[in-house]
């Protein structure tokens, strides 16, 4: 058993954004995380909510970052065929990172095993990270205790503001920044997409696409 640090990516497998259009994981809120944590010597594994072959949305193929994700053998090899997070065991794993993309707003928080993952990763020391889209995972995220992980703490993610500029406040099932300060977070704004990481302990969030390094690199020190 290797001693380098494990990480877990974990995507969307919704596909509809509300009728409007496709949707699914951003490809670049993957791949720069995976960039930061392989460089780090950590080990990246991905699931997704339900398995098999996640759905894109907004891949830019003259990204370095994300062409070298698609690229990688063993990162193709897993979006190939997904482990769903129901199969996920949660145990040896440093930090789970729920990656961002709309359709995260209709699975991670109705996941029953999005939130078991978050909620032993963090009771076992090990630190909860989300970007974008992705903080919905801890809309429902309770701890052994019965008490919300985002209550009393402060985080990041898709703003209001960023909604109505991309056009789909009417598409997404709940606005994401009203529903974490709705159970007890405190939820931090920063400028439209730009950069915006939020550590509060060993749970670390960010606003938008432009945060996903930084979340990763906040992951590494929170750790």
């Amino acid at each position: 058993m290797s001693d380098a640090a494990r990480v877990l990516l974990v995507l969307t497998s919704h596909d509809d954004l509300g009728g409007v259009r496709g949707t699914g994981y951003y490809v670049g809120e993957a791949a720069e995380p995976w960039q930061v944590f392989t460089e780090a010597g950590w080990i990246v594994d991905i699931a997704s909510v339900a398995g098999g072959v996640p759905p894109e949305d907004g891949r830019d193929e003259d990204d370095p970052a994300q062409q070298a994700f698609l690229a990688d053998e063993r990162v193709a090899q897993q979006l190939a065929d997904t482990r769903s997070v129901a199969e996920v065991d949660p145990a040896g794993y440093d930090a789970v990172y729920f990656v961002g993309g709309h359709g995260a707003m209709w699975d991670f928080p109705e996941s029953p095993d999005v939130a078991r993952v978050g909620r032993a990763v963090y009771e076992s020391g090990g630190v909860v990270a989300a970007v974008c889209h992705g903080p919905s995972a801890l809309v429902n995220l309770t701890l052994a205790d019965g008490t919300l992980l985002v209550a009393g703490k402060r985080v990041a993610g898709f703003t209001n503001s960023e909604e109505a500029a991309v056009g789909l406040t009417e598409a997404v099932p709940f606005l994401l920044a009203d529903a974490l300060t709705e159970r007890g977070a405190t939820h931090v704004a920063g400028p439209d997409f730009t950069e915006n990481v939020v550590a509060d302990g060993r749970l670390v969030t960010g606003q938008n696409p432009q945060s996903a390094a930084g979340v990763a690199r906040a992951v590494l020190a929170a750790r």
